[in-house]
């Protein structure tokens, strides 16, 4: 069995599509879309594209769908400050049938590979879809978490920059973000057979950004800049991920 698994796209269009591209030349059987499709500029033309997948696809619940979610209910959103009028703003784009699909995707998925074992999929953390680690956090932090899942791996991401790990006997893997790297440019995915290979696809970004900029979306020059044509690189997504992300007194968390 050969599957996709395509993290954090933030409705990013252009990057889904070259990714979804690079998909079908791979030959994939399954796709798993990992969660964060919407809160971006093309939030609704994002959702329709992987309705459209003609292949089997599970489907995991992000924070950001959880969150919008939410609003649509009248719940108060839970999202830092900065992040709110675009959760408002998102929430106003989708209708009662696309909210309807959105409520339907899990937080975690199973599969079995013959060479990989028993993969769980989730989008940041077994436990949360909001916790922060990265390749660097220390595995005495992280092992309670990953152990006693009854998988040999995880795949996350939730922190948009890839990484291969091992957390005690666990293998670790973070998908990356097909639609707003933290590490560079390029749309970032994984493709998981006999093997788990991270994968990394090129797209116009010129094109890109101007079709983001075109978008209603309150932030769509910002995006279209900083997440499209100039993202922020490895070093310094993990010295900022540094100030936040879990730590020894995760067992009071």
């Amino acid at each position: 069995m050969r599957v996709a698994a395509i993290y954090d796209i933030h409705g990013n269009l252009p990057a889904l599509e070259a990714v979804l591209r690079d998909v079908r030349d791979a030959a994939v059987d399954r796709i798993v879309v990992g969660g964060d499709v919407i809160l971006g500029p093309m939030p609704l033309e994002s959702i329709e594209m992987l309705q459209k997948l003609d292949r089997p696809a599970d489907f995991l619940l992000g924070n950001c769908e959880r969150e919008v979610l939410a609003i649509r209910a009248g719940a108060e959103t839970t999202a830092p400050p900065p992040f709110r009028a675009m959760m408002q703003w998102t929430a106003g784009q989708l209708d009662d049938r696309v909210a309807n699909v959105l409520a339907t995707w899990k937080t975690t998925s199973r599969l079995s590979f013959e060479s990989l074992g028993t993969v769980l999929f989730c989008h940041a953390t077994p436990r949360s879809d909001t916790e922060i680690f990265t390749e660097r956090t220390a595995g005495e932090v992280l092992r309670p978490l990953f152990n006693g899942l009854g998988a040999d791996v995880v795949v996350c991401g939730h922190t948009h920059m890839q990484f291969d790990r091992r957390i005690g006997p666990t293998r670790v893997v973070n998908a990356g973000s097909v639609g707003m790297s933290f590490q560079g440019p390029g749309a970032f995915w994984l493709l998981l057979g006999e093997k788990i290979e991270l994968r990394r696809t090129d797209y116009d970004l010129a094109d890109a950004a101007a079709r983001i900029r075109g978008t209603a979306y309150p932030l769509a020059a910002e995006f279209a800049e900083t997440n499209v044509l100039h993202p922020p690189a490895r070093a310094a997504t993990l010295e900022s991920f540094a100030r936040i992300e879990l730590r020894a007194t995760i067992g009071d968390a």
